[in-house]
């Protein structure tokens, strides 16, 4: 990597001595003394009152009536999809998956948690592009992706970065085709859509509390649901479906995934924390668009009819202030020029000072593991993509050009607007 310490455009700027994060977990202190409490009393496993308390807590805060608490958010997106697939489909043969021969459409600039769930289940995903208004999923793309696969029933949405989609076109259009909705809130959790929040809409919704989201447990996620029996159904495959026999009776695949009384004691002791961790988050996004008003550059968008969670501040670059640059499956280059930048020349820049950004999600449909998989854009385009395509791929992909011209600055809600401020320097000097 280039030495940006010497380059006289970054002169009289020293490193961080503690690294910058992008997004940590921020402590209060009373998870401690749940955590504490679980282990006086000794209910270190799954089951003990920090996890009765923490899903009883995370329901009423999200506005459910119902949360199963679990491993990890891919855990609990893996369980709202299988049983989506067996709502729809019937219990397969578990070597075959609830999907098993089924299309499945996905938000396609994702992380990949929110779309291998789907191959667990033995279905196949089918990308839906992005749209700039949300960077979410495309309504258009969506409608466009039922008219040439009819017969799809299941739609997983994620919320990127903290901002919603458009709940109401999407769920909408899936009513219409009768098609179920899993909602992935991994990134969203307190944000909402006219007045409610996100994680209510789908038919199951999911949150995570890993180490970088708005609250944490270390690890850990939820599944959300009005419905008792479909919860406690999570539930039970979540404890290796174990039947109410005097011994260990199974009739149904299941899994390791309950959250333990540890994990939940600190998740309980974060809930109350939501509202300010926002609050800090929210702080920072507008920092970052004032200091960066004077750039050609743009932030995420905040969508029109919700309130994001501002879980992390990202940024374009204008398509006319880029650089010459590309990326191969694992490397990438750039060259500069005056006035111009790109992101991984500002990433670079960044780490050379001990801050860490990252770029936007690669979309899904760019992926080694997915590409032959089916993509739609808005206007129908993509379907059957091919290596042949990838070269020109900005052009038609709204996902492709984000993740081009995109990355995510540091957004840890206990950054100071002083080291902030550095960060706002240092771009700055990328484009000299």
């Amino acid at each position: 990597m280039y030495d940006f310490k010497s380059d006289k455009r970054f002169e009289n700027l020293k490193p961080f001595q503690e690294k910058l994060w992008l997004a940590s977990p921020t402590m209060h202190g009373i998870e401690l003394e749940y955590m504490t409490q679980a282990y006086q009393t000794n209910w270190m496993s799954t089951v003990g009152s920090n996890i009765d308390e923490m899903e009883r807590l995370l329901a009423d805060y999200v506005g459910v009536k119902y949360a199963a608490g679990l491993t990890s958010g891919t855990a609990a997106l893996h369980l709202a999809i299988r049983l989506a697939g067996e709502k729809l489909y019937g219990a397969r043969r578990a070597k075959e998956g609830t999907l098993a021969g089924h299309k499945v459409f996905c938000s396609d600039l994702t992380f990949d948690a929110t779309v291998n769930p789907v191959a667990y289940e033995g279905g196949e995903a089918v990308f839906i592009d992005a749209e700039y208004d949300t960077w979410n999923m495309s309504p258009e793309a969506l409608e466009k992706a039922f008219e040439i696969y009819p017969e799809t029933r299941l739609v997983v949405l994620a919320h990127l970065y903290g901002t919603p989609g458009k709940i109401d076109e999407i769920r909408g259009i899936c009513k219409a085709h009768k098609a179920m909705l899993v909602e992935d809130a991994a990134e969203s959790l307190g944000a909402s859509y006219k007045g409610i929040q996100t994680g209510n809409f789908g038919d199951y919704g999911i949150v995570s509390f890993n180490g970088n989201k708005i609250i944490t447990g270390s690890c850990g996620g939820a599944f959300l649901s009005n419905s008792k029996s479909d919860t406690n159904k999570i539930r039970k495959w979540s404890t290796q479906s174990r039947e109410a026999a005097p011994w260990y009776q199974h009739e149904e695949l299941g899994y390791n995934y309950r959250m333990s009384n540890v994990i939940a004691g600190v998740v309980r002791g974060q809930i109350k924390y939501i509202d300010e961790h926002i609050g800090q988050k929210k702080e920072i996004y507008e920092r970052y668009k004032k200091g960066l008003a004077d750039l050609p550059v743009a932030m995420n968008p905040l969508g029109t009819e919700g309130i994001p969670n501002y879980w992390l501040s990202c940024m374009t670059i204008h398509p006319s202030a880029m650089c010459e640059c590309m990326r191969s499956e694992t490397g990438k280059l750039y060259s500069h020029r005056k006035g111009k930048t790109c992101p991984d020349e500002i990433l670079d820049a960044l780490a050379s000072f001990n801050i860490e950004g990252r770029p936007i999600w690669k979309p899904m449909h760019l992926q080694a593991l997915y590409r032959g998989n089916g993509f739609i854009t808005a206007d129908g385009s993509g379907r059957g993509i091919t290596d042949a395509y990838i070269e020109n791929e900005k052009k038609f992909s709204v996902g492709a050009d984000l993740f081009e011209r995109g990355l995510c600055l540091p957004s840890d809600n206990k950054m100071t607007a002083e080291q902030q401020n550095v960060v706002i320097d240092i771009i700055h000097r990328c484009f000299l």
